[in-house]
């Protein structure tokens, strides 16, 4: 498992918090019964859109607006991953290549490098180490030319939403990266933080090597067990240079602290991490590392490649850590446009709900990210999709894997309700609290005869108080959902 996957909690609540604005519910949706805790939850404070389906006979046992359109957010994902899942199935890879159209003689590559990205939605250093120690396997300790990111793909991609326009010059998050085909570690930079000696400045470095890969501006002091650790870091960019600024403590009783902060183009990020990873292995490029704008040349050949791990790992980190990068990177690999976009990404999917799934009513994806304030979708769409997947026995187990359940899932604002509810869903949620509060929470459950349901809840508050709260919110969706999960 690499470095970054087993950090991604670490990125946990970076990616959790996504900012935009909600459009009206529909007219003319009227309330049902059979989810009274919800419906007091909501009644005259929060707009809301629920429902509760067995999947066996497909009765609805509560809904509340079900039809309304409210914002899916982080919700956005399941039909990222429900349609990737059928266009590529669980075991599909990645490959991220070297090509080149020039000669090997001796220990010399004779001409350009290029790296074509191919689509992973998470590559690491990692794998970035691999490409680079296969060139030295077979002997290259010299390029005679370029090495050039192939960006054609995609990229440059415009920012499309508020938070990644902002991150172009400033970030104190690890989920606003703009998009790139040739990026490494969610167009994050990774810096890593060692106490010393109380009383000195801590070591800093980057997560891969033994310097900072990016300039730093200020110390973190080292204290004494007794303290506690808090650290402040903030990526700037001034001049096209990202610099990070930090301050604040760590205890010498914590290990080291990696963080994750977004870089203003991750591709100049990913050619300076591969300009480190070549040195390190003692191999020149007489004509520099940098960002190739155009396509690889058709006569181009293999030179190295390292696949990714099969989508169906790529959907449990993406669904358990909210990853908005990945949800983004999947979604453009699902356009059918050359260079890619966002909009075809997001057709594409939208095109296989309406094609396969019946009865969803409305769907609008601006990003698969849940991003963009304009997604919408209602709880009775959501349901509807989650049957159809629960239908698809080749896809189902993949999805189902990919959520988290209260009782030991990763995230902590889900450990709420009964001991049954607990044990007995499977979740994905989504999260807005700019500018409105917004908690978006659906998934399947087993009752206590073995029978499988789906449920869907979307809440959207006011500007102003009462605020949405998760545990009080997951309490409400577990006092309806735990007597259905013991009857049924």
């Amino acid at each position: 498992m690499s470095t970054i996957r087993r950090n991604l909690p670490g990125l946990r609540k970076g990616y959790a918090l996504l900012a935009g604005t909600l459009l009206a519910v529909m007219p003319g949706v009227t309330h049902a019964a059979g989810l009274p805790a919800l419906e007091k939850l909501s009644a005259g404070k929060f707009e809301i859109s629920a429902e509760v389906q067995m999947l066996d006979n497909h009765r609805v046992l509560g809904q509340d607006n079900a039809r309304s359109l409210l914002t899916p957010a982080s919700l956005s994902k399941l039909y990222v991953s429900s349609a990737a899942l059928d266009r590529f199935g669980p075991q599909h890879r990645f490959t991220t290549r070297l090509m080149s159209t020039g000669q090997i003689r001796g220990n010399v590559l004779y001409g350009n490098l290029y790296v074509d990205g191919g689509g992973a939605p998470a590559m690491t250093t990692e794998e970035y180490w691999s490409l680079v120690q296969q060139l030295h396997a077979i002997g290259i300790d010299h390029i005679r030319g370029q090495v050039l990111l192939a960006q054609w793909p995609y990229g440059p991609s415009p920012c499309l939403v508020s938070d990644r326009c902002k991150a172009m010059t400033a970030s104190s998050n690890s989920y606003d990266a703009l998009l790139s085909p040739v990026a490494v570690n969610y167009g994050n930079w990774c810096t890593e933080v060692v106490p010393t000696q109380p009383g000195q400045p801590a070591h800093v470095s980057s997560c891969f090597g033994p310097r900072s890969l990016l300039p730093v501006r200020g110390t973190v002091r080292t204290v004494s067990a007794g303290h506690a650790t808090g650290i402040g870091a903030r990526r700037v960019t001034e001049n096209g240079i990202d610099t990070l600024m930090l301050s604040g403590q760590i205890s010498t009783a914590d290990g080291p602290r990696q963080l994750f902060r977004s870089s203003s183009n991750p591709s100049s990020e990913t050619a300076e991490i591969l300009r480190n990873l070549l040195a390190q292995n003692d191999i020149s490029v007489s004509g520099g590392v940098s960002v190739y704008p155009h396509a690889i040349p058709q006569s181009a050949s293999e030179v190295a490649s390292v696949d990714s791990p099969p989508l169906q790992m790529a959907l449990m980190d993406m669904l358990d850590y909210s990853n908005n990068f990945m949800a983004d990177t999947l979604t453009m690999d699902m356009s059918s446009s050359t260079p890619a976009t966002m909009a075809s990404g997001t057709s594409y999917i939208e095109n296989f709900v309406s094609q396969n799934v019946p009865d969803h009513g409305p769907l609008t994806l601006m990003s698969g990210s849940g991003l963009t304030p304009e997604n919408r979708t209602s709880a009775h769409g959501l349901v509807t999709l989650l049957n159809y997947m629960y239908h698809r026995s080749e896809l189902f187990p993949t999805l189902y894997a990919a959520m988290q359940t209260p009782y030991n899932g990763v995230a902590g604002h889900i450990r709420h309700g009964s001991a049954l509810f607990q044990r007995n869903v499977m979740v994905k949620t989504g999260t807005l609290d700019q500018p409105v509060g917004v908690r978006s929470i659906a998934g399947y459950f087993r009752t206590a005869s073995g029978r499988w349901g789906a449920f869907a809840v979307l809440l959207r508050g006011h500007d102003g108080p009462p605020y949405l709260n998760w545990p009080i919110a997951i309490q409400a969706l577990s006092d309806d959902l735990t007597p259905i999960i013991r009857n049924n």
